[in-house]
């Protein structure tokens, strides 16, 4: 007895001493636990206030596989009204028979949580928890630059991924303390954290000019069948990008029927040559550079000219041309007339100022730098390519944001989508009068005079629509300037470039007299029948954009920005 008694006090001496803190340790991981409190990510609105991307509330349903006494009949149960594989949450069940938490079904609509409720089951066997669902009230508009947010409250694509660290906010936690029977006596507010929610982001996104861009869009996909197309509207003077389109789309409120080609971003992913269009910023810097005036007349040759171990052709025969004619006849001898006194240093120079090579910086993930090489490739067959838009590969946002220095008076422009954030996400709709914090400033630099790119839009560019390879983009009472650009595909195979798939594009802007709106169409390799150039497939469709933009305008910014005269008769020009 006594050598009993002494193992039993040995014993609670050694639990009571030694082993305290263990025993202590393990009581408190039994009893008390941490869930995670999530944060509500913020709203996605446009530059007026309406919603493009939001958060709601929904339950979901898990289970407490250590309670159900009759798995199968529970799960019979279920599966009933919910749209469940019955047999893998059995299986989960049974192989889990001790656990205290087990998902059946997140983010349920409210029909199906009333109906969940409906069935009475033992109360201890499940529960609800409220989560939060991301929702896209404009459907498949605006997707690329949206991008969507996965049931892990993770931004993949667009905005919501590259500006992830404003909107989903900070997750919190509360501690908790339950009893043996697993049921919460008591939440440890001391020891808890408050979740800190994501910020509203106000884009520079006009909801009514994206959908108006899309349905012409789709238009035009339906016309000519294309590998892909995109289209860009952008303000020339901030950078400012109205809308944004890509073809194929996808609806991101069911990410699971999207196409696999579908989540690439033309505007920004896509390369290509630019062709004429590429031919503006040439002569903008020559002009710039004092090799070439205004009044200049260029050589054409009738139509063939030898340059080095190639002959050019022109598609009609001019024996000369003045600059303008050049641009606004798309002439492929003059331009490389005009080549030849840049030289290759002077084409490499102009590629680099207006920005090409390097990503322009907008707030979209997967943008690429384009195709410039290095100026030790470059060569005399360069100095006759380059002015032709060959050689070369772009982005379409890398050729709106060039052809927005000429529209502004020079300037090349950091386009941006992020016109401001605020941490209070129940603001007002329209915006007038709410406190935002500040996007970005846009990074800017004056490249040429602004009389110099006032010319170039005001007569050559307005001539190509007016007289030009664009006139089939022309709209009654509006003074359009623009470029058309048809660029033949590479052919592996043959080597060389093909005769029959082409990357068919049109840059276009309004008003001429004082550039408010740009808007870009890039169309890949269009195989419907029809003639496959610019003029044809890109500019109507890019006109009428344009025209919807232009009129609605005044009324998404609240103001016409007005660009200072500068005299054209200036000696540069």
């Amino acid at each position: 007895m006594l050598l009993g008694w002494a193992i039993m006090i040995g014993r609670l001496i050694h639990l009571q001493g030694a082993q305290r803190q263990l025993l202590n340790t393990r009581v408190t991981r039994q009893s008390s636990f941490t869930e995670t409190v999530p944060a509500r990510p913020g709203e996605i609105l446009d530059r007026n206030g309406h919603v493009l991307a939001m958060t709601v509330t929904r339950e979901s349903l898990y289970v407490v596989p250590v309670e159900i006494e009759d798995p199968a009949s529970f799960v019979w149960q279920v599966c009933s009204v919910l749209n469940v594989n019955a047999d893998e949450l059995y299986e989960r069940l049974v192989k889990n028979p001790n656990r205290q938490f087990v998902w059946v079904q997140r983010r349920l609509s409210e029909a199906d949580a009333k109906r969940i409720r409906q069935l009475k089951l033992p109360n201890r066997t499940w529960g609800f928890r409220r989560e939060y669902l991301r929702q896209y009230p404009q459907g498949a508009y605006a997707a690329h630059i949206l991008g969507l947010r996965d049931i892990d409250n993770l931004g993949h694509g667009g905005l919501e991924q590259s500006l992830d660290d404003l909107i989903r906010g900070q997750d919190g936690t509360r501690v908790m303390t339950r009893d043996a029977r697993g049921i919460v006596v008591e939440v440890e507010a001391a020891r808890s954290e408050t979740p800190r929610h994501g910020q509203t982001v106000i884009s520079t996104l006009d909801i009514l000019t994206q959908v108006q861009a899309e349905r012409e869009l789709e238009q035009l996909v339906q016309r000519w069948q294309p590998h892909g197309a995109c289209v860009i509207v952008m303000e020339p003077h901030t950078g400012e990008v109205l809308a944004m389109a890509s073809r194929p789309g996808f609806n991101p409120n069911v990410p699971s029927e999207v196409p696999a080609d579908a989540w690439r971003n033309l505007a920004v992913s896509a390369v290509f040559e630019p062709g004429s269009t590429f031919k503006p910023f040439v002569v903008a810097w020559a002009m710039e550079h004092g090799l070439l005036k205004s009044d200049d007349v260029i050589p054409c040759f009738n139509g063939a000219y030898r340059m080095g171990r190639r002959i050019l052709h022109d598609h009609h025969a001019y024996s000369q041309l003045s600059v303008e004619d050049v641009l606004v006849k798309s002439s492929n001898i003059g331009m490389a007339r005009i080549g030849e006194r840049l030289g290759v240093q002077g084409l490499h120079r102009a590629t680099a100022a207006f920005g090409f090579g390097t990503r322009t910086g907008i707030e979209l993930p997967g943008e690429i730098d384009g195709l410039v090489r290095p100026k030790a490739d470059w060569d005399e067959y360069s100095i006759g390519s380059i002015p032709m838009g060959q050689e070369l590969a772009v982005t379409p946002l890398q050729l709106i944001t060039a052809h927005a220095a000429l529209a502004n008076g020079g300037r090349l422009v950091r386009p941006h989508l992020l016109l401001g954030s605020s941490s209070d996400q129940t603001l007002p709709s329209p915006l007038s009068g709410v406190e935002t914090v500040a996007a970005t400033p846009t990074l800017e630099s004056q490249i040429i005079h602004p009389e110099i790119a006032d010319w170039i839009v005001r007569h050559p560019m307005k001539g190509v629509v007016e007289r030009g390879t664009g006139v089939s983009a022309q709209v009654d009472e509006l003074s359009i300037f623009g470029k058309t650009g048809t660029a033949q595909k590479p052919d592996p195979e043959a080597g060389g470039y093909s005769d029959t798939k082409h990357f068919c594009s049109f840059v276009c802007g309004a008003p001429a007299e004082n550039p408010q709106v740009l808007v870009l169409v890039m169309v890949d390799e269009p195989t419907a029948a029809g003639l496959h150039y610019g003029g044809t497939v890109a500019a109507p469709t890019a006109s009428k954009i344009l025209q919807f933009a232009v009129q609605r305008w005044p009324h998404i910014s609240g103001r016409m920005t007005v660009r200072p005269e500068h005299d054209l008769s200036a000696s540069r020009l």
